[in-house]
């Protein structure tokens, strides 16, 4: 009766990753319980994920070819293009949103162009923008720019809102910070930089105010959910984002967070399902309205046990 906050099914994003094939389910080794799926795969797990409480997904791509120009993310027959028109004709009430990067679909596995070495800001923003109008085009709801270049959300919505989709919602990582928790998540999207690492374009993770400044540029650039990730060892930076701003907040409970947990609990170390309500409940009190989740499907389904 007097609990202050409550997990619901309508917190939850579930990821997904969308490969290639037919009949592929694909196991990250990484991050058990979580596969690669071919599209018809993809749409079997939305569906099913939505009859059990699932009511928002993410989509990820792995393309069948990378190149240096990213041409697979923007591509009208791309690999997230096609699943969200599948999912769609599969499960229309799904709420879909689709991460709007470069780095699964370049050669070097950067968030944008490469020039010298060097990660171009500017000539990166026009490929995301195209992105983002294509996977509107496709049919997704939300698109939610990940690449952290400057500019990003204004270039986007800009370009949203002269292809008539203006009613496509951005979700921006806002604050998004160059942590070691990406780990797995970078095996399942194969997605890891070839030389470098992204330090020169995610957050340094001591800062505070940069991502209040970062957060700032985003609210004011058209962004409709300001996201914060990783999740659970960035609550402080979380509730600021949530006390600060008048937008709906996010936080992404990545993959390395996903795969502590998990792991621990196949050793028999911590109760798995306990230990994993109370992390998401921690997210949620700490102020985020949405979160992203591998434990999507296993939270809804605990969630309605203790009913």
């Amino acid at each position: 009766m007097v609990r202050e906050t409550r997990l619901t099914r309508d917190d939850f994003v579930l990821p997904l990753f969308v490969c290639p094939g037919e009949g592929v389910r694909r196991e990250i080794s990484s991050m058990p319980g979580v596969y690669n799926l071919s599209i018809d795969e993809t749409t079997s797990d939305v569906s099913a994920a939505y009859d059990a409480g699932v009511r928002s997904v993410i989509l990820f791509g792995l393309p069948e070819s990378k190149n240096e120009v990213a041409s697979g993310a923007y591509a009208e027959d791309g690999i997230v293009q096609r699943a969200i028109r599948a999912i769609r004709q599969s499960t229309p009430d799904v709420l879909i949103m689709a991460d709007t990067c470069l780095c699964e679909y370049t050669s070097h596995g950067h968030c944008g162009v490469v020039r010298g070495g060097e990660v171009v800001n500017d000539e990166s923003l026009e490929l995301l923008a195209m992105t983002a109008v294509s996977q509107a085009a496709a049919g997704a709801d939300f698109v939610a720019p990940s690449a952290m270049m400057d500019g990003q959300v204004g270039a986007i919505r800009t370009a949203l809102d002269e292809s008539g989709f203006e009613n496509t919602g951005i979700m921006a990582y806002a604050v998004k910070y160059a942590s070691g928790l990406y780990g797995p998540f970078r095996e399942a999207a194969q997605s890891a930089p070839e030389f470098g690492d992204r330090r020169a374009y995610q957050m340094d993770p001591p800062n505070v105010r940069e991502a209040m400044r970062e957060a700032e540029i985003d609210a004011a650039e058209g962004a409709d959910i300001l996201m914060v990730k990783p999740a659970t060892i960035y609550l402080d930076v979380l509730h600021m984002v949530r006390e600060r701003f008048d937008l709906p907040t996010a936080a992404y409970h990545v993959s390395g967070e996903y795969a502590l947990i998990k792991a621990a609990g196949q050793k028999g170390w911590i109760d798995e399902q306990r230990v994993m309500l109370e992390t998401l409940t921690s997210i949620k009190r700490a102020g985020a309205d949405i979160i992203l989740t591998y434990y999507a499907r296993e939270a809804i389904r605990a969630l309605e046990q203790i009913k």
